[in-house]
């Protein structure tokens, strides 16, 4: 059974490729409050990214919660095609699942997002996995929004490791530059889980045979696994995968508790060099134990407990269809 925890209500901002896929399902077996997804254009188009979350929503159980679709193209840019040499043409390992009876709905992700935060005021927590175009959209309409947000936890940057786009930029945020910087800027609590945890924490070979050897759900996700493991392996020299989106999930679920998390001073880089993208973080107190420092308000994950590939199997084997 799933167990609920006592986040709040969530809204995903997503951009459905396979770890948004498995942390749709981590999202379900965890028995999260989701009222709402958005989608971005990303890992795939705004568009197919909602029809995949609506049919993973729909193989998990959860048809029932509203998906809108969100922004196409970057603030100032052209959405450049995706990421099919990762989550392959359809954006989940070429997998194809059963077609959800459900609809987006007629509203924006942003319009959603705003909607929300009124409806739950003080409670809702943004989990966003994706480029962060729809949450800029959203604090560019409704200005008020950071006071009736409980929390932003976000999926992307690196600190102290490489990125995976360029040198120094990670994907989330090198998507839409403009986006995180205002996301970044806006005064609401920020947490940050970047590429300096999240490629540490990994998704075995036998993790994935477990899914492959269990019920239809896991079965679906598995397959779209297989996809992410082909493009992991010559990165991480075996088989196996990060797990991105997910590990940001269970921070924000409260299910996975950072080890080292400091709140520093962090921007992004928005200029047209080779540092584009970069999210410049402020370690500079580190030697002291990184004390609060004036105006600091993000707080990034610097290192977390091991072993979340096995909780992670564990709750998508819980789901049934």
């Amino acid at each position: 059974m799933p167990r609920p925890h006592e986040t709040g209500p969530i809204y995903l901002d997503c951009d459905t490729g396979i770890d948004d896929a498995l942390t749709l399902g981590y999202l379900v077996a965890e028995g999260a409050d989701l009222v709402g997804v958005g989608t971005v254009s990303g890992n795939v188009s705004a568009e197919l990214g909602a029809r995949n979350t609506l049919d993973v929503l729909a193989l998990a159980g959860r048809a029932d919660v509203s998906v809108a679709v969100g922004a196409h193209d970057p603030i100032g840019g052209t959405f450049q095609g995706g990421a099919p040499s990762v989550h392959g043409a359809n954006g989940i390992g070429d997998v194809e699942l059963p077609r959800s009876p459900a609809a987006p709905t007629g509203e924006t992700a942003a319009a959603m997002l705003s909607r929300l935060a009124r409806a739950h005021p003080g409670r809702l927590h943004v989990l966003a996995v994706g480029p962060l175009t729809n949450l800029a959209l959203a604090l560019e309409a409704d200005p008020e929004l950071p006071e009736l947000v409980a929390g932003v936890t976000i999926m992307g940057g690196a600190a102290l490791v490489p990125g995976n786009v360029t040198a120094v930029a990670e994907a989330n945020i090198h998507n839409d530059v403009v986006a995180a910087a205002r996301v970044l800027e806006a005064p609401w609590p920020v947490t940050v889980v970047g590429l300096d945890v999240t490629m540490e924490a990994r998704f075995e070979q036998r993790h994935l045979d477990a899914l492959l050897a269990g019920p239809p759900v896991a079965v679906a996700l598995g397959r779209m696994l297989e996809t992410y493991f082909r493009y992991y392996t010559p990165v991480l020299g075996r088989p196996a995968c990060a797990l991105h989106d997910p590990l940001a999930a269970a921070v924000a679920l409260g299910a996975v508790e950072p080890t080292l998390a400091p709140v520093v001073p962090m921007e992004v880089d928005t200029t047209g060099g080779p540092g584009r993208g970069q999210t410049l973080v402020d370690l500079r107190s580190r030697y002291l134990g990184y004390p609060p420092l004036p105006g600091a308000r993000h707080r990034i994950v610097l290192e977390v407990p091991q072993g979340f590939g096995d909780d992670l199997a564990a709750a998508l084997l819980r789901l049934s269809d």
